[in-house]
């Protein structure tokens, strides 16, 4: 069986975050805090033995891939499914507001945008096309919450609605496996 080692990362800072904004599909722009936190994360994973870079398309997770990887020969592959949950009328909003009440819009779509699980599937759909090219690999996702909900769920079993509940704590990175049987 082979298998594909995911290793994801959040994207960096954002003027937004340290705002208290929910940017959501809005492009967002790092703050110099991010900016030097992209560095710090393109000298942990240059070497990492990747085989490409997948990057969600908004603004601030290019621009987390960009400074991190200048220069390096590993492909950038941007995708927009790895996009953060569309919260439509409240992208850029107040973060309390649109994070306070995550469970609401477990199944209903936010306002003009879409649901937590409509966001989870939509990543899914990304891990799906993973096989069978990216097998045998190491692959670096450059994302967003929805992102990580998304492999927690399909990788590690966790429902959705659980993850909704969990307060978002930045680290250096999350280690996931892709089994080619665990492809939905």
């Amino acid at each position: 069986m082979m298998t594909i080692e995911i290793v994801f990362e959040t994207h960096s800072f954002s003027v937004d975050n340290e705002r208290g904004v929910a940017t959501g599909w809005l492009p967002g722009q790092l703050s110099e805090r991010g900016q030097a936190a992209a560095r710090d994360l393109g000298a942990r994973r240059r070497n990492d033995r990747l085989a490409a870079v997948f990057v969600s398309d908004l603004q601030r997770a290019v621009e987390t891939a960009t400074i991190a990887f200048e220069g390096c020969a590993v492909p950038q592959l941007f995708d927009w499914r790895l996009r953060e949950c569309d919260y439509g009328e409240r992208n850029g909003g107040d973060v309390h507001a649109v994070h306070g009440r995550r469970a609401e819009y477990l199944d209903a779509p936010y306002p003009g945008g879409e649901s937590w699980r409509q966001a989870v599937e939509r990543v899914g759909g990304f891990l799906d096309d993973l096989t069978p090219r990216w097998d045998g690999t190491r692959v670096l996702v450059i994302g967003h919450v929805a992102t990580r909900f998304a492999l927690e769920h399909f990788l590690h079993g966790i429902r959705v609605a659980d993850l909704l509940d969990e307060e978002f704590v930045w680290r250096e990175g999350w280690e996931y496996r892709l089994d080619v049987s665990d492809s939905r």
